[in-house]
């Protein structure tokens, strides 16, 4: 892709971010934050976790985002009886008895990791070795994921008989933390109209892998004012018990907080949230409007906080 300067790149990528936003409109009704936040994360090379009970069109968001990008789409369906093997691939003999390996369903742009929670820790570290490295290991040899390479796992917070929780160190991977709620009455209108009929929309793809890897180099050109990184360092600060800017709220009901991890992702994510407005450098707004899905997974809360009903979005907010 050429332009004349990265200031008509910019300008590219809000017009292309909002043909992206109109296509997937015609068939996801709603969910106007988390589409952002799933588009966020993937224009800064991040991964998403989306919480929510069945039924609220998480693998149909995915795959309706996927067809616009023009990315390769694989689902995962997430059990306890699966092995790393199943996810990654296996060598096999071929006719003249040589080991080949065989690729598995990681080896595609998007992967949506259904109900990541039912699949025991071996499987769990194999996904995130690949999210972490874009990359697998079989038989001691590596293999190079393809590039854009973004994981989007989901997890139904009802059901918790027979999981496999993912642990904080796990969690940490996950750029942002996305929870979805039910749609609202007109919403939910509208959707039984689109559903029930005879209709199928066609999407037009508005980019393709090398495009997205264009604006995901570009959105990480973006300069930032040394005061916005230190606000977003501090709030991360705040969230720590043995910190020099700890909170009161901290102290009362926070057990641990979150690491450096948040502090990148929480400047990486003003960036993309700056470029989608056609601003050409984050505020300090940019930050706290994609605070609370990076930090709600990075923060445990202690016994007291439980006890009296504070959770997670509220000491959050007291932070901002």
């Amino acid at each position: 892709m050429k332009f004349n300067s990265d200031t008509e790149a910019l300008g590219s990528f809000v017009t292309k971010y909002n043909q992206l936003n109109a296509e997937i409109a015609k068939v996801i009704v709603g969910q106007e934050d988390t589409i952002k936040n799933v588009l966020i994360s993937i224009f800064s090379k991040g991964h998403c976790l989306l919480v929510g009970v069945p039924g609220l069109a998480k693998t149909l968001l995915v795959n309706t985002i996927s067809d616009a990008l023009g990315l390769t789409f694989n689902r995962i369906q997430f059990t306890p009886d699966l092995m790393p093997s199943d996810i990654i691939g296996n060598e096999i003999l071929d006719e003249q008895r040589n080991f080949k390996f065989i690729q598995g369903p990681l080896f595609a742009n998007i992967i949506l990791a259904d109900e990541i929670n039912r699949t025991p820790p071996k499987t769990q570290a194999a996904l995130l070795e690949a999210m972490q490295e874009k990359q697998v290991t079989a038989a001691g040899k590596k293999h190079v994921l393809d590039n854009p390479f973004f994981v989007l796992a989901t997890q139904n917070p009802i059901e918790q008989e027979g999981t496999y929780p993912l642990p904080e160190a796990q969690l940490d991977r996950f750029m942002f933390n996305v929870w979805l709620d039910y749609p609202k009455f007109a919403e939910e209108l509208q959707v039984v109209k689109l559903t029930t009929t005879t209709n199928n929309t066609k999407l037009n793809k508005i980019l393709n892998a090398e495009e997205i890897v264009f604006y995901q180099d570009l959105i990480r050109k973006i300069p930032v004012a040394d005061n916005v990184i230190e606000y977003a360092v501090k709030l991360v600060h705040k969230t720590r018990l043995n910190s020099e800017y700890t909170a009161d709220v901290t102290k009362k009901y926070l057990q641990w907080g979150a690491g450096p991890r948040a502090s990148q992702y929480l400047i990486i994510g003003a960036k993309c949230h700056a470029a989608i407005n056609g601003k050409f450098s984050p505020d300090i707004e940019d930050v706290k409007a994609i605070a609370i899905p990076i930090l709600r997974h990075r923060i445990i809360l202690n016994y007291k906080a439980e006890a009296e009903g504070m959770d997670v979005e509220k000491i959050i907010n007291q932070l901002l």
